[in-house]
C-alpha cells in the first residue's frame, strides 16, 4: 500500500501551532465552564495552578502544569499524569483541580515529541519511561508531595506510559490506565494484520501535533508497506513498549493497577487488557463498558460527572490515602453490556464466561477474495460511538450477502436470550489458492428479518502457506458483552476485505473452508451463567 507523502516541516509546524490553539482553547473553555460554580466560591484554600518546565531524560524540556492544595505546610499524595497522544498539557486540568481539592498534588506533563515539549515521539520507549521518573523527581523536590504515596494515571498514550513507568520505578504505588494498551503489537497488528485506520489516525495526529522520530518514521513505513523482512524487528520494537513484557516487575513491586477500556476501542481492543489483567497478582481492577477509544472518559476531561474518573479517584483514595471507601470490597471485574443494563461484577476474567456453545461450521464453502462482501467492522471511532450512545452497531443483511465473497453459517433460533460475555473463538481449516491471504470473521446477532447487528469481529492474515494444502486457523474475536434477544440467531460471516485493515489477498485468490471429521470446524460462543 502506498502511504501519503509527509507534510513539510514548515507546514507541520503551522498545523501544530493552529491545533495547539484550537484544542487548548476547547479544553480550557470546557474546564472553565465546569468549574465556574467553584470559581465563584474561590478562597485562600482553593488549589494553586502553575505552568512549569521540567527537565526530562537527556535534557529534554517537558512542558507541565502543577495543581496543588494551597496549604503547603504538610505533604500530600502525588499523582503524575502523562498526556494522551496528540493532546496538550491542559488535557487533565479539570480533573487535576478536582483531585487537588481533596488533597492531591497533581503534575501533568506533555510527553516528549508533542506540542511544546522537546524531543521526538518515542512511542513509550525508554526515553518516555525515564521522563516519567524525572517528573516524579522534580515533583518531590518542588512540591509538597509525599514520596511514599506516588501514583500515575493517564488516558490512552498516558495510560501505557503510566504502566511502563510503574514497572520501572518502584516509587509508583498505584496506577489507573484508561483506554490504554498492554500489548502494543496485539493492539494494532492482531491476527498478523495491520489495523490500517487505527494506525492512520495515530500517524496523522503525530504528524500534526508532534515530531516523529526517525525510528518511528521507519516503523510506519515498514508497517504500511507490509515489509515482512522487518516484521520481527517491528514485533521486538512493540514488545519493548508493551506493559505485558514487564508484568513480573509490576507484580514484584506490588503495584495496584486499575484498567478501564471500551468494548469497541478502535485502537486498543479489550482482549489485550483482559489477558494482562489475568497475569497481574497485586491489587487490581478491570472495567469494560460500551464505547470507543477514550470516549467513555471524555466528559471527565471537562470536569463533568464521569464514572470512569470517579472510580479512578476512588482507586487512588484507597491505595494512596488509605480510605476505606469500599472499592476493595467490590468484585474486581466490572462489565457493562453493550445492549444496556447495570454493571455486572465478577471475581476474575475467567468467571465472565460460565459456559460455551459451539456453532458447527459446515464443510465445503469456497469464497473469492478481493471484494468487500458488505460485512465489515464499520468505521474507526464512528461505529463504536454510535453503538455507545444509540446501540447502533454496524449492520448487514445476512440473506443478501453475496455468497461468492462471503461464507455464512447460522445457529438455530434461540428460545431464550443469550448473554454473550467474553471472547468468541473460531476454529476452522482453510485451503488457499495462494501462499498469502487475509480473512475477517464477523459474529452477528440476526433478527427475524435477517438484519444482522455486529457482535464482534477480528482479522487474520497468513503468509507462506502451500497453495492447495489445508491448514488450521484459530482466531480469537474481540472480547465483548452483548445480549442476543430470544427468537434471534447468531451468524458467523467470513470474507476477505474490510476497510479497517490492510488485506493480503493476491488477485484471483480463493479460500475454501472445510470441517474434517477428526478436526471439525466451529465458532465457540462465550455465555454468561443464566
Amino acid at each position: 500500500m502506498r502511504h501519503p507523502h509527509g507534510t513539510t516541516s514548515r507546514t507541520a509546524k503551522a498545523l501544530r501551532t493552529t491545533t495547539v490553539g484550537a484544542v487548548s482553547a476547547t479544553l480550557v473553555a470546557g474546564t472553565a465552564l465546569a468549574l465556574a460554580p467553584a470559581a465563584q466560591a474561590a478562597s485562600a484554600d482553593s488549589p494553586t495552578t502553575r505552568f512549569v518546565d521540567i527537565t526530562g531524560a537527556d535534557g529534554t524540556v517537558l512542558k507541565a502544569n502543577v495543581v496543588a492544595p494551597a496549604d503547603a505546610s504538610h505533604t500530600y499524595p502525588l499523582l503524575v499524569l502523562p498526556t494522551s497522544w496528540g493532546l496538550p498539557q491542559v488535557e487533565y486540568l479539570a480533573q487535576a483541580q478536582q483531585l487537588a481539592k481533596v488533597g492531591y498534588v497533581v503534575v501533568s506533563y506533555n510527553v516528549r515529541g508533542f506540542w511544546e515539549s522537546g524531543g521526538y515521539i518515542e512511542v513509550a520507549g525508554p526515553p518516555d519511561i525515564a521522563d516519567a521518573s524525572r517528573v516524579i523527581d522534580w515533583a518531590l523536590a518542588h512540591t509538597p508531595a509525599d514520596a511514599r504515596r506516588v501514583g500515575m494515571a493517564g488516558l490512552s498514550y498516558g495510560a501505557g506510559i503510566s504502566l511502563l513507568a510503574a514497572a520501572h520505578d518502584k516509587r509508583v504505588k498505584a496506577v489507573a490506565a484508561l483506554s490504554g494498551w498492554a500489548d502494543l503489537i496485539d493492539s494494532i497488528y492482531s491476527g498478523r494484520t495491520q489495523h490500517l485506520q487505527a494506525a492512520g489516525l495515530l500517524d496523522g495526529a503525530g504528524r500534526i501535533t508532534g515530531r516523529r522520530s526517525p525510528e518511528l518514521q521507519e516503523i510506519f513505513k515498514n508497517f504500511y508497506a507490509s515489509n515482512l523482512t522487518k516484521e520481527q524487528d517491528m514485533i521486538e520494537w512493540g514488545k519493548k513498549r508493551s506493559p505485558e513484557t514487564y508484568v513480573d516487575a509490576l507484580n514484584t513491586n506490588g503495584t495496584a493497577v486499575m484498567l478501564a477500556n471500551g468494548w469497541g476501542d478502535s485502537i486498543f481492543p479489550p482482549n489485550q487488557y483482559a489477558d494482562f489483567y489475568e497475569k497481574l497478582t497485586g491489587p487490581k481492577r478491570l472495567e469494560l463498558r460500551p464505547g470507543d477509544h477514550a470516549t467513555t472518559e471524555l466528559t471527565g476531561l471537562f470536569g463533568l460527572p464521569n464514572d470512569v474518573w470517579t472510580d479512578t479517584r476512588r482507586w487512588f483514595d484507597h491505595h494512596l490515602r488509605g480510605q476505606a471507601n469500599g472499592i476493595d470490597d467490590e468484585q474486581p471485574v466490572q462489565l457493562k453490556s453493550r445492549t444496556g443494563g447495570a454493571f455486572e461484577g465478577y471475581p476474575d476474567w475467567k468467571s465472565v464466561t460460565a459456559t460455551r456453545k459451539k456453532i458447527a461450521l459446515a464443510s465445503g464453502t469456497t469464497i473469492h477474495a478481493n471484494v468487500d462482501s458488505g460485512a465489515n467492522g464499520g468505521v474507526v471511532f464512528l461505529s463504536s460511538v454510535l453503538d455507545q450512545v444509540a446501540q447502533l452497531p454496524p449492520v448487514a443483511s445476512i440473506p443478501l450477502l453475496p455468497r461468492r465473497w462471503a461464507a455464512v453459517w447460522q445457529s438455530e433460533k434461540y428460545r431464550t436470550a443469550q448473554q454473550v460475555r467474553g471472547t468468541a473463538e473460531l476454529h476452522t481449516t482453510v485451503t488457499a489458492t495462494k501462499e498469502s491471504g487475509t480473512l475477517v470473521a464477523y459474529l452477528y446477532d440476526v433478527g427475524p428479518l435477517g438484519l444482522g447487528k455486529l457482535v464482534s469481529h477480528a482479522p487474520y492474515t497468513f503468509h507462506g502457506e502451500t497453495p492447495g494444502k489445508p491448514f488450521g486457523v484459530d482466531l480469537e474475536l474481540f472480547s465483548t458483552a452483548y445480549d442476543v434477544p430470544a427468537g434471534h440467531r447468531l451468524a458467523l460471516v467470513v470474507d476477505t476485505v474490510d476497510p479497517l485493515y490492510i488485506e493480503h489477498n493476491p488477485s484471483g485468490a480463493q479460500l475454501t473452508f472445510s470441517s474434517p471429521p477428526n478436526d471439525p470446524s466451529y465458532v465457540s460462543i462465550p455465555l454468561r451463567e443464566q
